[in-house]
């Protein structure tokens, strides 16, 4: 099938969702003919929007009130990551850029290593992190229960198809119509549902883990699905243990207003699921043969078989690295710029409208300062014949686009750290690999002097 280009709209919320619905109809996992907003109330995409949450973060309570899940108005959660997964704020930049208290500032760098782990992590293993790693169990699939939201959002196929949280509990009423509703959840709240399916439940981790990536904005395979595999015990043999403690320390006054107030499922601390060590490991959990690969070009480097030393003509820009900032776009600032919205992907995950009008919202402000071409097909079609500068993103899905697009020039990804071939089986693990220490032996701070990135951005 030919690619389609697309007309990009006005940097404006409702001409974001009419293109969405206009050109994605067939493609969203939740649009079934009922009113429902196709755009977060919390979150609108673009750089703009990245710079303003930038400059009104505040690390002063981050230490003590990151997890804190309601109400709203006392959380600490800074609420960046949806730019961080699009490339619109970068790991090297947050951590150079980042002020506060010094044990505010260590926390919050703390939790960016986590990001850039499970980068390292996603990176090295791709499809493999599909399965289990470490430890296995044995699911208890059991039949989906109906949500009580007014529409099945993610499933087209009928309300037996809805996520099985039971909504009579108040903890996971309130935190699947966020998930629905903002598309994003904080940290503990995703621990809460994760355990709630995997664990409490015993279902099959990995659809818990597709439902959170079509609907989380900051939805990646490598955080995402790495958050799913620790909360479901399958990282270490001790799962996320969900119970009504949590709730009463993170929420609260919600128990209170539960109707399951006097009958709590999650009263008591749940049973460990049995589980094991997986029978042969991963040998790419302990070393990496291809570290290059991995982590891609140390420098910009051509990939074009035809003609290495040709000028690019146009950039290309993918959902990994949308951000003024990205390396390509800063290098040729004159050149058009494409992106690609992959229908055969788009057709098999199902995203939200959410998650597509986010997308949307970017690529239009970005219309406004640079000549952007979008299109609908495969990065193969819309590139075909054209000499591509890029910038290389650690996800599977871009190396295999790549070798066929074949481009001009590939700019490196803008890693904390370059990955190194060492044991990545944990975050503990890596830690020590690159920094030669554990985490708490020394506070973070003079880990920035031995990352090489942050050395050059001075």
């Amino acid at each position: 099938m030919a690619t389609a280009e697309l007309t990009i709209c006005e940097p404006d919320r409702r001409d974001a969702e009419r293109f969405v619905t206009r050109h994605f109809a067939d493609l969203i996992g939740d649009l079934d003919g009922t009113e429902t907003s196709l755009s977060s109330d919390v979150f609108r995409g673009g750089q703009r929007h990245a710079e303003k949450a930038l400059a009104e973060l505040d690390l002063s309570r981050y230490t003590r009130d990151r997890n804190h899940a309601y109400p709203r108005r006392q959380r600490a959660a800074t609420g960046l990551s949806p730019y961080v997964r699009h490339g619109m704020l970068s790991l090297p930049r947050l951590w150079n850029e980042v002020t506060g208290p010094a044990d505010e500032l260590h926390r919050f760098r703390i939790e960016l290593l986590w990001q850039e782990y499970a980068r390292h992590w996603y990176a090295r293993l791709g499809p493999a992190t599909r399965q289990s790693l470490r430890y296995q169990r044995h699911e208890r699939r059991r039949t989906l229960q109906p949500v009580s939201t007014p529409v099945a959002i993610g499933h087209t196929g009928g309300p037996e198809q809805a996520p099985g949280w039971n909504e009579q509990m108040g903890c996971m009423e309130i935190t699947s119509g966020e998930l629905f509703d903002d598309g994003w959840l904080v940290g503990q709240t995703r621990l809460w549902m994760a355990s709630q399916w995997a664990v409490r439940e015993g279902r099959d981790w990995r659809d818990g883990e597709d439902l959170f990536f079509a609907h989380l904005l900051d939805g990646s395979r490598a955080a995402n699905r790495l958050g799913w595999q620790i909360a479901a015990g399958l990282m270490s043999e001790r799962p996320y243990a969900f119970s009504r403690w949590q709730v009463e320390t993170r929420a609260p006054g919600l128990c209170a207003s539960c109707d399951l107030n006097t009958d709590c499922p999650i009263d008591r601390w749940p049973d460990r699921p049995p589980t094991q060590p997986v029978d042969t490991p991963n040998p790419l959990l302990f070393r990496d043969p291809q570290p290059d690969r991995t982590a891609g070009p140390a420098e910009p480097a051509s990939t074009a078989s035809s003609d290495p030393t040709g000028t690019p003509d146009v950039v290309w820009i993918t959902a990994e690295s949308m951000g003024l900032d990205d390396p390509a776009l800063a290098a040729h600032p004159d050149l058009p710029v494409v992106f690609v919205f992959d229908r055969p992907l788009l057709a098999k995950l199902k995203l939200s409208a959410k998650r597509l009008t986010f997308m949307v919202e970017t690529l239009a402000e970005l219309a406004t300062i640079r000549d952007v071409e979008v299109r609908l097909g495969t990065p193969a079609e819309a590139l075909a014949g054209r000499r591509v500068a890029t910038t290389f993103a650690p996800v599977p899905g871009w190396r295999r686009h790549a070798e066929v697009v074949e481009p001009q020039v590939v700019h490196p990804w803008p890693w904390l750290h370059r990955p190194s071939d060492g044991d990545i089986s944990s975050f503990s693990c890596w830690h020590r690999e690159l920094w030669g220490h554990a985490l708490d032996d020394r506070p973070a701070a003079p880990a920035q002097r031995q990352i090489p990135m942050l050395q050059k951005m001075g």
